[in-house]
């Protein structure tokens, strides 16, 4: 049996991203902010969530809606100041729940004052903190890498007659994290957080980190087709995911392990195969390297059970899963897989073993927002337009009411709206069978079940649509059974010698009813079946 108390709180919790301009205005700008947070913690601490995690609010002038930071230890005006940063923190911690903040050190704003000495001249302090290289002999970019947001990754300042390499936007100049003042810059920034108390960092681009020393050209793409985005055409192999990079997360995590039960959470787009290294050598790295197989996955029950079974065997021994379905930077999930399978999804996230991750919305099932062209603000599809790249249809307002702009604010949004009067909290909040409450019962029981939320993983069976695995811990249970198709599945629970009882189903209808030879599961269903024994007993294994 596994002891609660050999676990820790990110290991136990649910995290909940919220993008804040995008979750409550409290002054009627049409821009979220921490006031508008603080207003619906009562809202997240019902729902069931035990951690939040804010996307970036620092001082930025905006061109990659503040991931592209010019001050790391400063509040925007936008979303509030300093006083109630503090005053949020508060009420997050007396609520019981925890804080992690966005962090963004592969890059900063062409405006962070690091970056304004940097170009200044060749000699200057800080030439060193950012990546600065001579033309090449034609006068061209000094190699052939790319930006991520469309175009070549370099930019040439006339000033010095040097390229310096930019990831991301031009307004997003790469630091140099082979240089240690740079390190220390950046760990100096986040003791500032940690010392006021924030719970730990999810750390954006992580794998971006370091770049090869060698500056190679990066391989053509064999794989590249013209619907894809422009920065596939290459594989950047030199100019992500190199080697020394695991130093570089070791020493972060030395920084946050030097406070008391704090996380430290990497994004990190890569196969498992690479992705399992950022855990570190000794599991020293990120505790959670984030898992976003179910956003990229089709959306089918064999490769979802082979993607699950494959990532719990690739997992370093005593390094813990986790687990995304959405974020501010992909379609949603209703939107991907319709309103039917959202329900199964969400079933399927709160009960794998790991740790999982919300995206503020899609507990009320949330869809994309169509935007017309005069309407776009993000500068990936300004720059890329035409291939559904943007990610202005993911981030729209949070639907809270059916109140005129959804009750998010007073004045007009800075996205448009989606459905807001059939979909929204105040509604779904009322009626029974919602998605909202689907969402709140399954969080209720994970949160009471050691079993869900810290329990071991064993596969049962992949037959077709059928998606099923046992969590299991002590002397309890559960068997989760998921249809991931539009036709009924009949099961025969071969080998289970027990009766069991449906605890939770994606049809209310179901819940309670005693399960023993076999179960029906109709269209885009899922029930949690609980067992009084063990997985091994349960089994006669």
């Amino acid at each position: 049996m596994i002891k609660e108390s050999d676990f820790k709180w990110w290991q136990k919790e649910v995290v909940y991203q919220i993008y804040p301009r995008s979750f409550m205005d409290s002054n009627g700008d049409g821009v979220g902010d921490l006031t508008g947070i603080e207003q619906k913690l009562d809202y997240l601490a019902n729902l069931g969530v035990g951690a939040i995690w804010i996307s970036p609010i620092y001082p930025s002038p905006m061109a990659d809606f503040g991931y592209d930071v010019s001050d790391y230890t400063g509040i925007h005006p936008l979303f509030g100041d300093m006083d109630k940063f503090d005053q949020l923190l508060k009420k997050i911690h007396k609520k019981g729940m925890k804080l992690i903040l966005d962090l963004v050190p592969n890059h900063t704003s062409n405006e962070h004052p690091w970056f304004q000495e940097s170009r200044k001249s060749k000699t200057n302090p800080k030439r060193d903190w950012y990546i600065w290289k001579d033309p090449a002999a034609d006068g061209g970019p000094p190699n052939n890498w790319l930006s991520e947001f469309g175009g070549d990754a370099w930019e040439l300042d006339t000033q010095t007659g040097q390229y310096y390499y930019h990831a991301y936007l031009r307004e997003q100049p790469d630091l140099n994290w082979r240089n240690s003042e740079v390190q220390e810059a950046v760990f100096d920034a986040m003791r500032f957080w940690l010392d006021k108390g924030v719970d730990g960092f999810r750390v954006d681009v992580m794998w971006h980190m370091i770049k090869d020393d060698q500056f190679r050209d990066n391989p053509p793409n064999p794989d590249y087709f013209p619907e894809m985005s422009p920065y596939r055409k290459l594989i950047p192999a030199y100019s992500t995911d190199q080697p020394e990079v695991h130093e570089v997360v070791r020493k972060m995590r030395e920084v946050t392990d030097s406070y008391k039960d704090r996380v430290l959470i990497g994004e990190i787009y890569l196969p498992v195969d690479k992705l399992i290294m950022y855990y570190g050598k000794g599991n020293k790295g990120a505790q959670l390297p984030f898992n976003f197989q179910l956003i990229g996955l089709p959306w089918n029950a064999e490769k979802i059970f082979a993607a699950v079974n494959d990532y719990e065997g690739a997992l370093p021994e005593g390094a813990w899963p986790n687990w995304v379905l959405g974020n501010h930077d992909k379609p949603r999930l209703a939107s991907r897989i319709g309103k039917a399978q959202a329900r199964v999804a969400a079933m399927l996230l709160l009960t794998l073993r790991g740790t999982p991750t919300m995206y503020y919305g899609e507990e009320i099932g949330m869809e994309d927002v169509p935007i017309s062209p005069e309407q776009v603000r993000d500068p990936h599809e300004k720059n890329v337009p035409g291939k559904n790249l943007g990610r202005d249809p993911q981030r729209t307002p949070m639907q809270w009411d059916d109140s005129k702009n959804a009750g998010f604010t007073t004045g007009d949004p800075w996205l448009p709206l989606g459905n807001y009067e059939q979909c929204n909290v105040a509604a779904e909040l009322e009626k029974e069978g919602s998605i909202l409450a689907l969402y709140r019962n399954l969080l209720e029981l994970r949160n009471a079940e050691p079993a869900l939320h810290i329990g071991y993983y064993y596969p049962y069976k992949c037959e077709k649509n059928l998606l099923s695995y046992f969590r299991s811990n002590g002397n309890k249970s559960f068997l989760v059974l998921l249809n991931l198709g539009s036709s009924e599945i009949r099961l025969e629970l071969d080998g289970i010698s027990e009766k069991g009882t449906c605890r939770m189903g994606t049809a209310h209808s179901s819940e309670g009813k005693e399960i023993s030879e076999a179960v029906f599961l109709a269209p885009d269903e899922g029930k949690v079946v609980e067992y009084p024994k063990s997985y091994k007993v349960l089994l006669g294994k």
